[in-house]
């Protein structure tokens, strides 16, 4: 007995050090402010306007590499309104069309809106990153659930931005982007 209550104490202890580790020392713990002052500044009526090309992959759950795209974007802009249609072609064959709904509020906070968000996104740039939140339902061949997302979007310069994002159920991450996004000259 008091065996499995030893053990029963350090599988807390270790749940308690992971889930402390997780909250401020991982992904999880970025804020935009750790990227104040920054060069250059994300400013997404800039760096999100125009023809863009991506390509990145997924990552399951183990850690592998479980889809592989390519998108060409498009984002429009008038004022602090914009929209970003996504046309993604996946390795399985699959092909996909996005589009989000963006708006610059007047404290600069972001609100995403997209058809297979659940309620909207919301976000803040701050020097070179960007930070969204959302709740992404995904499409019924992949199961219908809804994952908790958090996206940063990393400027490397004018022309390319770096976007890693992590997906949750629960608090336990279940996939993983990373993705490389570049202007395409006109």
């Amino acid at each position: 007995m008091e065996i499995a209550v030893t053990f029963l104490a350090g599988m807390a202890a270790m749940a308690v050090l992971f889930a402390f580790a997780q909250r401020f020392m991982g992904f999880q713990a970025q804020k935009p402010q750790d990227y104040a002052g920054q060069e250059p500044r994300f400013d997404l009526r800039q760096h999100l306007s125009g023809p863009m090309t991506c390509e990145g992959v997924i990552y399951g759950p183990m850690g592998r590499v479980s889809s592989r795209f390519t998108a060409d974007m498009e984002g429009r802009w008038d004022g602090n309104k914009g929209v970003l249609a996504e046309h993604f072609r996946y390795d399985s064959g699959t092909v996909q069309d996005r589009e989000w709904r963006l708006s610059i509020g007047n404290d600069g906070r972001i609100r995403a809106e997209a058809d297979d968000l659940v309620g909207h996104g919301q976000g803040t740039a701050e020097g070179s990153a960007l930070q969204l939140r959302y709740t992404i339902r995904l499409p019924e061949s992949a199961g219908g659930h809804a994952l908790d997302v958090t996206d940063w979007l990393y400027l490397v310069d004018d022309k390319t931005i770096v976007n890693r994002s992590q997906f949750r159920k629960f608090g336990i991450k279940v996939a993983e982007l990373v993705a490389t996004m570049r202007k395409v000259d006109p």
